[in-house]
């Protein structure tokens, strides 16, 4: 009766949960499931719900459940348990196949997850998960149509299960899921593979007595070839291909296939199932040749591999020549990616020898061509399209084939139509509102990439179609604007002339110096004199009429010709310079740098407000000031000198303060003033007084907010145009200071900051330490500040500049820190932001500070200086104010984290060694999982932390040993008794760094050797059990091999840590782990066990 009750109660809740539309109602509903989950007899209940519920929502809550329970591993069932439910599972779908679609679903996904998690279950001495066809055999042998489609998706879930690594499994290493993986590959993919294809080879046999608008058939079908998909995208050799890899993926399909598909009739039967099947089905057959036509050219040999590339352009050919099925966007885009195949995965010699190369030529090109000119239907799937001319094109000096390519032929009328495409689009787009393609940057640089190399394939026919378009719209434009129009013609004129001047950019970007003509660079310049003119009249219209697109259309035809005609690699007798003398009087790159340098003014002066534009051409600005060569022709220009005198914001728009609406807005300061100290920099010298005068707009600054925090207590104080000011004052400096990478200009800029204006700084953190938009620019000034880049802190002898800084530094350190951790409890999507982030960049202030080598810290402490003491006691209480699970959540953090501990360990271990006990034992947890971490720069860091304090405390033991100190507790000594009383410490480290190396995908072995000597030498009893431990837990045959591999790694280790004995460990070690490889090789079936010691990835238990 009391069960009765409980699943009428549960019912209530689940009903509650998913229909009730007060939230209050359904937190509560969602808290009392939670209890159930974690409930001792949730197992039973969950059976329970699944046979006696009435309503769908109890019996998803049931799955869901049963699911989350097998995510928990070992740890919440046993090997007999995940059998039990498995068996469960299927007898339930095949007992009742009429239950909700979504129930159905969740079902499937909790036999694919048991039956991964458990496959390397063995019960009753036989691995009891692996009997995967015998178990589906009773729903593929049905007649019923509902078993063969339920079976075909368990099938299905099942390989996508194995084949993926899911968020559920982060408690897992990812060895863990290859083992698996690999297993599944070697002794069950291949079966279900020749399931799915017998499965295709019914349906294809009973095509005309099916009935595709029942869903239960057209289910069965779409899941078959679903099956055959998922086999074919498997990840055979264990690369974690995602589909942003999509061009690149080849599929690396096992040797012991070649009998399924040397005789090539699944690909007839795919191509036979096309022309059967309805497009949205025709998509799946589709996928599956694409699959196919990306298997690894040494799959097949010369001759086989000729006869399937014949058949599959075959196959293409009659699908070009029939395309009606195209109409539907799946299946269009399938077609395209499989003809983009083509060429990835074959060469252009050999698509030439096709039978059918000359016929299917012409037909992609008069496809391509009807493609482009459709502009609006599935524009995702053009990439693919002129990706497969682009790989052509490119691949023309290297075809040694005699048959022609004809492509001199063909290529011309692909760049064509898409110029024309893209030009005939302009006006819908405007009259409509519709998306427009000029907008979505991403794609748009994608294809402009790809069409500059077709283009360039017959580039007399190119750019005299881009001339002549020029030409006309250019005219037009002239026309509209001299008129005063200024309605929608104009803005459509506005728009084609931005698409043919990105399209020119490209081309001219597109240049390739050893296929490059005297011939190719006169057409450059023909088109390069024109954009120029075009700018100049665009300019000139800036303050009567602005265009964004037209441009940021200009910023990019810019920057692709600084790449290929400005710098130290450009001809000097370059071709494009005497027609630009020719036609403009440009004589060389100054003359072309003085007009850059003058449209970058023009945009900085008329653009303040567009960020996309002013960041852009902060960029230009940016990349300019790089190169050796233009930045001395740069700094002889009149408008530079200018720029360098006058940076403010009444030249500058947006450089101002109070019309800036976000802060977000003050980013791009950085950058400029990055280039502007690249350019002061380059004749600066010793010119004090050069240097005062580029930095007045910047004091003028400081002195005006330094008053406005002086009323900081009174009604006249100007909040927000203070913390604007401060903002932008602390991004400027930082462009600057990063500039400014040599000792001279260094101590420039340290002298103007000290001490006048460090204080504004410090006080802005006080005043403000609650708002990241001014915490933040300031803490990464500071950090600039403190970066030791190119020895340019070498103070002299009698300066105390390098303690003077590093107080300044400390001062700022514990003024933010003692502040921001007193915010608690702040909302988890706003941690990191409100808190995180400045501690993070506290981390590598305190890091560059510590290793900069300007400070000698011995001296700081001998003098009773408390600068060092107070930066470290407020790193601590930073560290302790995180939890464990966020330092690895958030990248920046902890790399942060983890390079400034690295630090502490090798410079200052006497303080890492005299912490409280807490939070010591804090820090080796965050250094067990930061070890296991998939970051090699995290887990490496931590090997180096921890060898540092291995050693330590190794020459602490050994020095106890051989001596009695007199003096009472030494340094270190502390740090000796805490892991004296808790051995288990040091233990569960060996285990730890030992099982990455014999298990895992160990990336950084050199880095894990170093410690583990340490841990070896200090824990030598628990080492010779451990090493006990592992050899009997391995199969019997593999035991002595096992212990041989233990033999050799110590073999000749002596006890100590001096370099030579590390050395040789390290050499044992290699030989050591490529032994144990060997060994887990032998026989993919059996898997050696794990350290039974050790929880690789997650936190020992310490506290």
């Amino acid at each position: 009766m009391a069960q009765d009750q409980e699943l009428l109660h549960l019912e209530s809740l689940c009903k509650q949960l998913y229909e009730t539309t007060d939230t209050n109602i359904r937190n509560e509903a969602e808290k009392a499931l939670v209890n159930f989950i974690n409930s001792p007899g949730c197992l039973q209940n969950c059976q329970l719900l699944l046979e006696r519920a009435a309503s769908p929502y109890s019996q998803l809550l049931a799955a869901t459940t049963l699911t989350k329970l097998v995510n928990k591993g070992n740890a919440a069932l046993s090997s007999e348990q995940r059998l039990e439910i498995k068996n469960y599972v299927l007898d339930y779908l095949s007992s009742r196949t009429m239950v909700a679609a979504y129930v159905q679903q969740a079902l499937v996904q909790l036999y694919a997850r048991v039956t991964k998690v458990g496959w390397n279950d063995t019960v009753k001495d036989a691995f009891s998960m692996r009997t995967v066809t015998d178990d589906l055999g009773k729903f593929l042998h049905n007649n019923s149509s509902m078993h063969l489609a339920i079976g075909v998706q368990l099938m299905t879930r099942l390989v996508i299960e194995v084949n993926q690594m899911t968020e559920t499994e982060v408690h897992h290493s990812i060895t863990w899921h290859r083992k698996i993986s690999f297993a599944f590959r070697d002794t069950m993919l291949y079966q279900i593979f020749e399931i799915a294809c017998e499965l295709l080879q019914k349906v294809y046999a009973n095509i005309k007595t099916m009935d595709l608008n029942d869903n239960i058939q057209r289910s069965f079908v779409g899941g078959s070839l679903q099956l055959a998909l998922t086999c074919l995208s498997f990840d055979f050799i264990g690369t974690s291909n995602d589909e942003t890899s999509d061009d690149l993926s080849t599929v690396h399909m096992p040797t012991s296939w070649r009998k399924a598909l040397l005789d090539f009739s699944l690909m007839q039967l795919l191509f036979d199932l096309y022309k059967c099947l309805p497009p949205n089905l025709g998509a799946l057959v589709l996928s599956c040749l694409v699959q196919m036509a990306s298997i690894r050219r040494s799959f097949y040999i010369n001759s086989e591999k000729n006869e399937f590339l014949n058949k599959l352009v075959t196959g293409v050919k009659l699908i070009l020549e029939s395309p009606q099925g195209l109409a539907e966007p799946t299946c269009y885009h399938e077609f395209c990616r499989l003809l983009a195949r083509l060429k990835s995965n074959f060469q252009l010699g050999e698509l030439v020898r096709c039978e059918s190369y000359a016929v299917v030529i012409k037909l992609v090109a008069e496809f391509t061509v009807t493609s482009l000119q459709m502009w609006q239907f599935a524009p995702n799937s053009i990439y693919y399209l002129l990706s497969l001319w682009q790989r052509m094109v490119m691949s023309i000096p290297y075809v040694k084939a005699s048959e022609p390519h004809m492509l001199e032929t063909y290529t011309p009328e692909v760049t064509q139509a898409y110029i024309t495409s893209r030009l005939n689009s302009v006006a819908q787009v405007v009259q409509d509102n519709l998306d427009d393609p000029l907008d979505d940057h991403a794609v748009l640089s994608q294809q402009l990439e790809q069409i500059s190399q077709i283009g360039r394939c017959q580039y007399e026919k190119t750019c005299t179609h881009l001339v002549r378009l020029f030409e006309e719209a250019a005219q037009k434009f002239q026309e509209l604007t001299n008129a005063g129009n200024s309605s929608a013609q104009l803005t459509i004129q506005e728009n084609i002339l931005s698409w043919l001047v990105y399209i020119i950019g490209a081309e001219v970007g597109g240049r390739v110096s050893f296929s490059s003509t005297d011939e190719h660079d006169t057409m450059d310049g023909e088109l390069v004199c024109r954009v120029l003119q075009l700018m100049d009249v665009v300019d000139s219209r800036l303050a009567q009429r602005r265009c964004e697109k037209l441009d940021l259309a200009l910023l990019s035809f810019i920057e692709h010709f600084r790449k290929i005609y400005i710098g130290e690699q450009v001809q000097r007798t370059s071709k494009v310079y005497k027609r630009l003398h020719e036609t403009l009087g440009l004589s060389d790159e100054s003359m072309v740098l003085s007009i850059f340098i003058r449209k970058i003014i023009t945009n900085l002066k008329y653009w303040g407000e567009s960020e996309a534009i002013i960041s852009k051409t902060l960029q230009l600005l940016n990349d300019l000031s790089v190169g050796y060569s233009s930045v001395r022709k740069l700094i002889k220009l009149d408008a530079v000198q200018f720029v360098l005198t006058n940076h403010t914001s009444e030249n500058f728009p947006f450089l101002g303060v109070n019309g800036m609406s976000t802060f977000k807005d003050t980013r791009c300061r950085t950058t400029f003033y990055l280039a502007l100290g690249r350019l002061l920099l380059v004749d600066l010298g010793e010119d004090e007084d050069r240097y005062d005068v580029f930095m007045r707009p910047l004091a003028n600054t400081f002195d005006a907010v330094a008053q406005m925090l002086n009323q900081a207590e009174t009604p006249m104080f100007r909040s927000e145009e203070c913390k604007r000011s401060l903002i932008g004052l602390a991004r400027d400096l930082r462009g600057v200071a990063h500039a400014f990478n040599n000792k001279t200009s260094y101590m420039m800029l340290y002298d103007w900051l000290y001490p006048n204006y460090f204080p504004v700084l410090l006080r802005g953190i006080e005043l403000w330490y609650h708002e990241p938009s001014l915490t933040t620019p300031i803490l990464k000034l500071m950090c600039e500040l403190a970066q030791n880049r190119s020895q340019r802190l070498q103070f002299d002898v009698s300066s105390p500049n390098g303690v003077l800084l590093f107080r300044e530094i400390s001062k700022m350190l514990v003024a933010y820190g003692s502040r921001i951790l007193a915010l608690t409890h702040l909302p988890k999507e706003q941690l990191y932001a409100m808190k995180l982030k400045g501690l993070s960049i506290c981390f590598n202030m305190l890091k560059a500070a510590l290793c900069g080598n300007y400070v000698n810290f011995g001296v700081i402490r001998l003098y009773g200086d408390r600068a060092l003491d107070d930066s470290l006691e407020i790193f601590v209480k930073m560290l302790v104010s995180i939890q464990q699970a966020e330092i690895l959540q958030y990248p920046k953090l902890s790399q942060s984290y983890y390079a400034l501990l690295e630090c502490l360990a090798s410079d200052h271990m006497s303080f890492v060694s005299n912490l409280e006990p807490d939070v010591f034992l804090y820090i080796l947890s965050t250094i067990s999982d930061g070890l296991s971490a998939f970051d090699t720069l995290v887990s490496t860091g931590c090997c180096s932390i921890l060898d540092n304090i291995v050693s330590f405390l190794f020459k602490r033991v050994t020095k106890k040993k051989s001596s009695q100190e007199v003096n009472g507790m030494a340094n270190g000594d502390s740090l000796v008794q805490i892991l004296e009383t808790r051995p288990q410490i040091l233990q569960q480290m060996l285990g730890t760094v030992l099982n990455i190396i014999m298990f895992e995908d160990c990336r950084n072995q050199w880095s894990m050797s170093r410690p583990l000597l340490g841990l070896i030498l200090l824990n030598d009893k628990y080492f010779g059990e451990l090493r006990t431990n592992i050899i009997t837990r391995q199969p019997l045959d593999k035991q002595a091999a096992m212990e041989r591999c233990f033999t050799t790694l110590m073999k000749g280790i002596e006890y100590s840590l001096l370099s030579k004995n590390r050395d040789k460990f390290t050499q044992n070690l290699s030989e050591f782990r490529r032994d144990i490889n060997d060994s887990l090789k032998t026989d993919s079936s059996k898997n050696c066990t794990a350290l039974p010691t050790t929880q690789t990835n997650g936190s020992i238990d310490m506290m």
